[in-house]
């Protein structure tokens, strides 16, 4: 099973739709929460090469992008072996 980090906030419509597609999936993640530890919104930056919207996804420490990238991968049929399940 891939390592899934998540960057995400409370508020963030996206964030809730990321993590529901990942919880279908049955995959762990490592949520980050930005609005509850301030480092991490350096970090998430930092790691995302500039972004500075949530949410943030890495998948085994690869960038894949926020929520519209992560739905992307699923319909390409990419994110399965990505995240190693069937």
């Amino acid at each position: 099973m891939a390592k899934v980090d998540i960057y995400t906030s409370a508020a963030c419509p996206y964030c809730i739709k990321a993590k529901q597609l990942l919880d279908k999936k049955g995959v762990g993640y490592n949520e980050l929460r930005v609005d509850q530890t301030p480092g991490l919104v350096e970090e998430a930056i930092q790691r995302s090469g500039g972004l500075r919207t949530v949410p943030q996804i890495f998948i085994n420490d690869a960038h894949v992008g926020g929520c519209d990238e992560l739905y992307a991968l699923d319909k390409e049929g990419r994110l399965d072996p990505l995240l190693g399940v069937s």
